[in-house]
Parts: C-alpha cells; sequence; structure tokens
C-alpha cells in the first residue's frame, strides 16, 4: 500500500488507506503527526494551515517554532487536538499508532493516511496534498525536483557498482532496517543494497531486525552506516563498529536517508554526493 494521491473524479484525492478526500476549503486546520509532512506543509505554502504537530516535527524550525505541540508520534494528547479543533490529522502507517487514529477519528472529520514506501511514491504524496489543499502548483514543482534527483541517482548507479550496506538505527541491541523499509529503498536508489536480504514480510523476519555481530551474512558486507537517528551514533562509535564489523563505517544524517516528503530530492543528492566522494577517498 502506497500514497499514490491518484485523483479519482475531478473533486476527490485517494489516500494510502483508500480513503476518499474532497478539496479543503483555504481555512483548512491540520494537525500533523509526521515530522516530514509538516516540514512538506510548509514547502506547500501551508503553514498558516498547520494548527497542531509534534514535538518531533522540527523542520523548518522557524515556521513551526509557534505551532502548538501535541505530544510525539506514538504519544499523542487526544485533549490538546481536540482543543485545536482540526478539520485535517496527518498519520503514516509506519509512524503513528492505529489505535491512536482510532480514537481521533470522532474528534477530526478528514484523517489523511500516508504510507510512501520509496522516494518515488512520494510524487503522488505531493499530489495528494496538494490536491486536497488546492496546493497543486506547489507539489508538481516539488515532483519536478525529485524526478531530477532520482535521474541524478539513476545516473550514479550507471557509473559505480553497487555496495552491501549495514545500516545501524540502534545500539544494544543492534538493530537495522530491512529491505522494505523506505531508508533501505532509499538508499538502493544510490546503489547501495542493505543487508540483511530480508523483508518484513518474510516469515519470522522484522522490518527493523535486531542482529548479533557473528551473523554468516555480515561477510558480505561492504561498509556500515551510522546513521544520527533514532539513536545518536557520534563519531565516538565508529571504532567499536569497525571492530565489530570489520569494515569501514561512517556516520550519515538519519533525516537525509529517512525522511520522505519535500526532503526527498535533497536527500538524495546528498547521498549521491556522499556516494561520490567515498569512491574519490578510497
Amino acid at each position: 500500500m502506497n500514497a499514490s494521491g491518484q485523483r479519482t473524479t475531478t473533486a476527490t484525492w485517494t489516500d494510502a488507506a483508500g480513503r476518499s478526500h474532497a478539496r479543503a476549503g483555504a481555512d483548512a486546520r491540520i494537525v500533523s503527526l509526521v515530522p516530514s509532512l509538516s516540514e512538506l506543509l510548509v514547502d506547500l505554502g501551508l503553514g498558516a494551515n498547520l494548527v497542531g504537530r509534534t514535538g518531533f516535527c522540527v523542520h523548518p524550525r522557524a515556521a513551526l517554532r509557534a505551532v502548538p505541540k501535541v505530544g510525539g508520534t506514538k504519544d499523542v494528547n487526544l485533549e490538546r487536538i481536540r482543543t485545536l479543533a482540526p478539520t485535517h490529522l496527518l498519520v503514516n502507517i509506519d509512524e503513528n499508532r492505529l489505535e491512536t487514529v482510532e480514537a481521533l477519528a470522532p474528534l477530526v472529520p478528514s484523517i489523511i493516511v500516508t504510507h510512501p514506501c520509496s522516494p518515488r511514491d512520494n510524487l503522488g504524496l505531493f499530489r495528494l496534498l496538494g490536491g486536497i489543499f488546492g496546493a497543486e502548483a506547489a507539489a508538481e514543482l516539488l515532483a519536478t525536483e525529485l524526478e531530477g534527483a532520482l535521474g541524478e541517482a539513476a545516473e550514479l548507479r550507471a557509473a559505480m557498482p553497487a555496495e552491501t550496506v549495514l545500516y545501524l538505527i540502534w545500539r544494544e541491541p543492534w538493530m537495522t532496517v530491512a529491505r522494505d523499509t523506505y531508508i533501505a529503498a532509499t538508499l538502493a536508489e544510490v546503489g547501495w543494497h542493505t543487508l540483511p536480504a530480508v523483508e518484513g514480510g518474510d516469515a519470522g523476519a522484522a522490518r527493523y531486525p535486531a542482529f548479533e555481530w557473528d551473523e554468516a551474512w555480515l561477510g558480505a558486507l561492504t561498509r556500515v552506516l551510522l546513521s544520527t537517528e533514532p539513536y545518536r551514533f557520534r563519531a565516538q562509535h565508529l571504532a567499536e563498529v569497525e571492530a565489530l564489523a570489520g569494515r569501514p563505517a561512517l556516520v550519515v544524517d538519519g533525516e537525509m536517508v529517512s525522511w520522505y516528503g519535500s526532503r526527498a530530492a535533497r536527500g538524495l543528492r546528498w547521498l549521491v554526493a556522499l556516494r561520490r566522494s567515498l569512491a574519490v577517498g578510497s
């Protein structure tokens, strides 16, 4: 399931849960429970309509500073949202709990469900939100920018051999990502294929699996990427990880890799530049 944003009639748009949404009025009041979607709303020119956000919705900082917080992505203050009287709520299948969305359903007339699983899925996401909130022109500009970044990533894949990487998101227990996550799909766009080669839908597999450093599949590893989120990996962790993996490691900006929405194009270009710089330095 993904946020296709496909327009079903001249007046409705379909979200990732298959729900149809009509055009919102100019006075729409939006609460976002997803950091990357809050950023996207501002970049679509809809910052004035954003009346609530999570404490993790921090970009762009200046535009969001005055927007009231309603808790976290998982722990939401329902009463706070009720008092804000939103007309629309933005949620994500991976980032928000189903029970939270169900509890909010009686309080918010329109809940828009998103689920981009790859960078290209952002094209539909832009058009979904742009269509509902009357920001089609801004959405198309973002789509054009993303198409350009996807093209640059494709050129890189054609010019450089693929590598296998371990993308660390947590320490003790050590955790990584399965290949059916947005993170893995983003890394694959620049020729970095994540290990282990599993998907969360595989029997006995998790989307964010824990592992031990004696796993057999680590023998195929090229390098290790330490994300700055959700665990705050820093330079001081590099020596430890390189000793455990027996491979080179580097810290990468987790927001550039995992945030969808309007950051997707910047993230892809950042990764393209990173791969090129590593090739020059090798």
